[in-house]
């Protein structure tokens, strides 16, 4: 009878774990880490506060009387006076100031959008003799103060029969907001793929068609942003309608707060001009949060590839 062999048993070594040991130091980048961020937080809270808090006080002093106003400013109104904002309405031309407002601004907007869209376009898309420096004179137009222009630019205005007017308005508003859309779109338009537009060249379109129809609407994030950027600066805009429109038919919204802040001599209508300045300030919030997402890709758009 032939015996069976048994093979030795091999004994199967696995290795043992090995524990890994925290890399030197990762406690103190964690603990730093949640150190800044607690900052951050902090200090975003307090900025909020600080926003906040001044647009909820204009809001609630609008619906007091002046005696409230003066005498308990930070105490809710014990009764809602919706007569205010009837007054500032009417009594102190509210409603004409916003028409000449929305017509200057939205002229000027529009005409700042298109022309910037298009300057920005050929600097960004193609190379010509003096390419760079058109484009470090938009730049330095951002540095200039307008206080500096308000004097030759009044005789200018003046001479052309261009005071006391809408268009004149509308045309200087689109002068000093230029620079700074050429210089937001032109790095915008650079993060945009040309292969589309090559495309589009291949296929017959022409240079003004594949801009209005192909490029433009791609650029609509970096539109609206800059847009929104422009309105606020546009209709908040005081130094050059007071200098550039002495006629009271053609006032805006800012030069109308403040000739209702001084209605009454020494005595203002304080709680006219709150509800005149929350109704100024309604349009560009009502702007800014239907828009926020689109602000917010047009601003983080190029950022990353």
């Amino acid at each position: 009878m032939k015996a069976t062999e048994t093979p030795p048993a091999v004994a199967a070594t696995e290795p043992a774990p090995v524990s890994k040991s925290p890399a030197p130091g990762g406690k103190e980048k964690s603990s730093e880490g949640q150190v800044l961020n607690v900052f951050s937080h902090g200090v975003l809270i307090i900025w909020a506060i600080l926003v906040v808090l001044p647009l909820l006080w204009a809001i609630m002093s609008s619906f007091k009387n002046d005696d409230s106003i003066l005498s308990t400013p930070w105490a809710l109104p014990d009764k809602l006076h919706f007569e205010n904002w009837s007054r500032a309405w009417s009594q102190a031309h509210m409603s004409d100031y916003f028409f000449n407002t929305i017509i200057v601004v939205g002229g000027s907007l529009i005409g700042t959008l298109l022309l910037g869209s298009m300057a920005a376009y050929v600097l960004a898309r193609f190379d010509f003799p003096g390419n760079r420096f058109i484009y470090y004179l938009f730049i330095g137009g951002m540095s200039f103060p307008i206080i500096l222009a308000l004097v030759p630019l009044f005789f200018v205005m003046n001479n052309m029969g261009m005071l006391n007017t809408r268009h004149g308005l509308i045309l200087v508003y689109i002068a000093y907001s230029l620079p700074f859309t050429v210089f937001f779109l032109t790095s915008f338009f650079r993060t945009l793929p040309g292969s589309v537009a090559e495309a589009a060249m291949i296929d017959g379109a022409s240079h003004t068609r594949t801009f209005f129809q192909v490029m433009l609407p791609m650029a609509k994030p970096g539109l609206i942003s800059v847009g929104i950027f422009n309105f606020l600066g546009q209709w908040n805009q005081y130094m050059l309608p007071t200098v550039l429109n002495t006629d009271p038919k053609y006032r805006v919204l800012s030069q109308g707060l403040v000739e209702l802040a001084n209605s009454q001599g020494y005595k203002g209508d304080w709680s006219g001009l709150f509800a005149g300045l929350v109704m100024a300030m309604l349009p560009v919030l009502a702007a800014y949060i239907i828009f926020q997402r689109q602000v917010v890709a047009g601003l983080t758009a190029g950022a990353v590839k």
